[in-house]
C-alpha cells in the first residue's frame, strides 16, 4: 500500500535519551562506584530491553526501578544500594547534545511547538533543560510512566498524542532509534531519524519520513515537508 504524501508537521516529540540527552557522562559514574565503564552500553540496553518486556507483559515499572535492577545485573550484583543511586541520579546531570539548541531554535522560528517524550520520569529532562538555561524551549515533558509503558507500541505514541492535542498524522517524532521512529510510522505518525548513534537503518523497519545525520537537521527536513 503506498503511503500518503507527509505533510509538515504541526507538533513534534523528541526522543530524549541519546536523542537530545548525552549519556556518555554517565561512564564516570560506573568507573566512580568501582565498576568498569563499558558496562553503560550493556546497562542501557538491558534497560530498554526489560522496559519493553514488561510492557508486553502488561504493565512496566517506572524507568529508575528497571534501571536499578539492571545496574544490579550487570554488575553481578556486587553494587551497593548507595552506588546503584549515584549512578542512576547522574541521569539529572546529563548534558544536551549540540545541535539540541538549533533544533529547538528552527521550531521555534516555524511556530512548531515540541515536547520531550521519554521512559523515564519527567523531572530528569526539565532539570537538565533548566541546567542549560533552555526550560522554556520546550512546551513540556511527556513521560509513558503515565501509563506504565515503554515505548514502541502504538497506543504509548497515539497516548502523547492526546495529551498535546495533536492528530497522530501532524505529529512527528525525533529519535536517534530506528526502533523508536519504526514504532511511531506504525502508529500513523511522521518520523524523523537521524543516524549518529546507529549509522543508518536495517530493511527491517519502516522508513521514517527524514532521514538525517543530526537531530537539527532532521527537524529541517520535517519542517520543509
Amino acid at each position: 500500500m503506498t503511503r500518503a504524501a507527509p505533510r509538515r508537521p504541526s507538533m513534534v516529540l523528541f526522543d530524549v535519551f541519546e536523542t537530545l540527552v548525552r549519556l556518555e557522562p554517565l561512564r564516570d559514574r560506573f568507573v566512580e562506584a568501582g565498576r568498569p565503564g563499558h558496562e553503560l552500553e550493556l546497562f542501557f540496553a538491558r534497560t530498554l530491553r526489560d522496559g519493553m518486556a514488561h510492557t508486553l507483559a502488561g504493565e512496566a515499572p517506572p524507568f529508575r526501578a528497571v534501571a536499578a535492577a539492571q545496574l544490579a545485573i550487570t554488575s553481578g550484583h556486587t553494587l551497593s544500594d548507595e552506588a546503584i543511586a549515584h549512578i542512576l541520579d547522574g541521569f539529572t546531570e546529563l548534558p544536551l547534545h549540540p545541535e539540541a539548541e538549533t533544533a529547538f531554535t528552527l521550531l521555534a522560528e516555524a511556530a512548531v511547538p515540541a515536547y520531550g517524550f521519554t521512559h523515564g520520569g519527567a523531572t530528569v529532562l526539565e532539570s537538565i533543560l533548566d541546567r542549560h538555561g533552555m526550560s522554556g524551549r520546550l512546551r513540556g515533558v511527556l513521560s509513558s510512566e503515565a501509563v506504565r509503558s515503554f515505548k514502541p507500541p502504538a497506543h504509548v505514541y497515539r497516548w502523547a498524542c492526546g495529551q498535546v492535542g495533536s492528530d497522530p498524522a501532524g505529529t512527528a517524532l525525533v529519535a536517534v532509534h530506528s526502533w523508536d521512529t519504526h514504532g511511531a510510522v506504525k502508529a500513523g505518525l511522521l518520523a524523523g531519524f537521524a543516524t549518529r548513534l546507529e549509522g543508518g537503518l536495517t530493511p527491517l523497519v519502516e522508513r521514517p519520513h527524514v532521514v538525517a545525520s543530526r537531530v537539527d537537521e532532521v527537524v529541517a527536513g520535517l519542517l520543509a515537508l
